[in-house]
């Protein structure tokens, strides 16, 4: 795969292209586009071939067996993460932000409280207050770059009214591989104050050398009773139109109360989604990931050179994802006008750290997920804008 090969990307109803100038006042003539978590690569070819065998067949009715879909799952849970997971554990949502809110939904009432632990994908926070429900903010150590839990602190925050926890595993936006240590401290955490355990792990094949994604579900197999796991093909693969997501329940008690609410809601396969997935998650298609996360890797090291030569500038080291967390305290500016220097002199959106909750304030969000070139001007144009700290 070419993954240096620069699609253009604007004028394609790109959400990431053609809404930066009204979300971020960065023209997509002269800007760059480094916010919605989606890449700028096309699939692989297993993907593309999928969808053009559906359009050569040229009739596109409802969606039926699905066995061969959820056998994807299956081996691609078993080859990439070693987790054996059996077909009927398997439902299908579209994409995982509809997941979470059908699981608020059913697992929580008006004036709940939802955890996270922030900073987190700001998603989780627009679903919660939607839904009527409470946030409540755990906020992330932050160690020197290094983000952690503290787990004394946090209980004495509880109040009793919390029903769910939502925890991003690889962490969104700062890279954290959880350890099992962690996980099982995070289970015990759940089972301590009576929880159920939304575990969002999109971004789990986007791994680097060295560090190793564990489901949830392996680190703690006794945590079942109460853990719902969030995947989707759409971060590895760039396929987040398709909005297609699975939630795996292990569980037959949670299984049928999830069971009911899509009967409830009505909710079909999106056949395209369902195809999309199929092809992916193949041998092809693992391949193809693999090239994808050395390029990524490659992308990380360009860009974490680039910034942290700047003063008063330093990018989280990030152990998964192609999404920077870049720290701006450093410089002593406020944040209106580091954000200033990015948006209106470098020309790039990025993602406001405050949407990601407390522990934001102070960064931006950076998408890697381009080709080369595109980084390296980034990087450039960043150095530009601070070159009076240097």
């Amino acid at each position: 795969m070419n993954f240096d090969k620069v699609t253009d990307r604007r004028g394609s109803r790109s959400v990431k292209w053609d809404s930066m100038e009204s979300n971020y006042g960065v023209s997509n003539i002269d800007g760059i586009a480094m916010w919605v978590a989606d890449t700028d690569f096309p699939p692989p070819a297993c993907v593309t071939n999928a969808l053009q065998s559906m359009v050569d067949h040229n009739v596109y009715g409802y969606y039926g067996d699905d066995t061969d879909y959820k056998a994807s799952i299956q081996w691609w849970m078993k080859n990439r993460h070693n987790w054996p997971i059996e077909l009927d554990w398997i439902f299908t949502t579209f994409g995982l932000v509809n997941a979470v809110g059908i699981c608020v939904d059913i697992f929580s009432e008006s004036d709940d409280g939802v955890v996270l632990f922030t900073p987190v994908y700001h998603a989780f926070a627009r679903v919660i207050e939607n839904a009527e429900r409470k946030v409540v903010e755990l906020e992330l150590r932050n160690e020197n770059g290094h983000l952690s839990m503290d787990f004394d602190a946090y209980d004495a925050q509880m109040q009793g009214h919390e029903k769910i926890m939502i925890i991003s595993s690889p962490h969104n936006p700062g890279g954290r591989v959880w350890t099992k240590d962690e996980l099982l401290e995070i289970t015990a955490f759940a089972k301590r104050h009576d929880l159920i355990l939304l575990s969002d792990e999109i971004h789990h094949d986007l791994v680097f050398a060295g560090n190793k994604h564990i489901p949830t579900a392996l680190a703690d197999p006794s945590a079942a009773d109460r853990l719902l796991t969030l995947t989707a093909a759409s971060k590895t693969f760039n396929v987040a139109g398709g909005y297609t997501g699975n939630v795996i329940i292990q569980d037959e008690i949670l299984r049928k109360k999830f069971a009911k609410r899509l009967a409830m809601l009505g909710m079909s396969k999106n056949s395209f989604g369902v195809e999309i997935v199929r092809a992916a998650y193949s041998p092809e298609g693992a391949e193809w990931v693999d090239e994808l996360i050395a390029y990524i890797d490659g992308n990380r090291r360009v860009f974490d050179e680039g910034i942290n030569a700047i003063p008063g500038l330093k990018s989280m080291p990030l152990q998964s994802t192609y999404l920077a967390w870049v720290d701006f305290s450093g410089t002593g500016m406020s944040r209106e006008e580091f954000t200033d220097r990015v948006e209106k002199q470098a020309k790039i959106a990025a993602n406001h750290g405050t949407t990601f909750g407390k522990g934001g304030d102070n960064f931006l969000r950076f998408n890697l997920g381009a080709p080369r070139s595109v980084i390296e001007e980034a990087v450039s144009r960043l150095q530009a804008a601070f070159s009076d700290l240097q």
